[in-house]
């Protein structure tokens, strides 16, 4: 399942429409605003177009939610595309970006509505949120942080055995803790500079 979901929700090259942001951002809203209660009838109302036009674009709710996820994932990069052999600045600045976009999209209102839904509906046999949250979030955000920590063991500056332990290792030394106090409500002060 996770092989499949992952291959399936490539993370688009280029930006949304201005009318495809206005969803994402509806939906993101209406996350914060009512939790788990997301309907496309009121994502369309929101975000001032047809449901017809959601269906087309997105399938479904589920299609819908992949979408915003995928596109609120892609906002944590890991600097330039994978170079053959980086140096050791190049790589500490591509692990230093991936850090502080990941760090600021996991404290970001809306990414702690979207995953507090999340972990609330993963009890319920028919959510599929957890589900979505984790192949389009988590791991696809590792295989795209993967191939930089390929490229600085090729290069000789780092070692490990397996790609995705060595991107566990970094992804627990970067979020530590922060993520789950966020989302109990831990008031911390996360804007740029601190997360710099």
């Amino acid at each position: 399942m996770q092989t499949a979901r992952i291959e399936s929700a490539g993370i688009a090259a280029e930006p949304p429409s201005a009318r495809r942001q206005a969803v994402f951002d509806a939906v993101l809203a209406l996350m914060m605003e009512q939790g788990g209660q997301l309907t496309v009838a009121a994502v369309a109302r929101r975000a001032n177009c047809s449901k017809e036009t959601l269906y087309k674009w997105f399938g479904d709710r589920d299609g819908l939610m992949s979408a915003t996820v995928r596109w609120q994932a892609s906002r944590v990069r890991a600097g330039r595309d994978a170079t053959p052999a980086p140096d050791a600045s190049d790589l500490r600045e591509r692990l230093t970006e991936f850090a502080a976009t990941w760090l600021g999209v996991i404290s970001s209102p809306a990414s702690l509505a979207l995953n507090r839904v999340a972990i609330g509906q993963a009890a319920s046999r028919g959510s599929t949120l957890g589900g979505i949250v984790l192949a389009n979030g988590r791991f696809a955000v590792g295989e795209r942080l993967k191939p930089v920590l390929e490229a600085g063991r090729a290069a000789g500056l780092l070692a490990f055995d397996d790609p995705e332990a060595a991107f566990r290792t970094f992804f627990g030394l970067v979020s530590r803790d922060v993520q789950i106090r966020l989302l109990l409500g831990d008031p911390l002060d996360f804007d740029p500079d601190e997360i710099e």
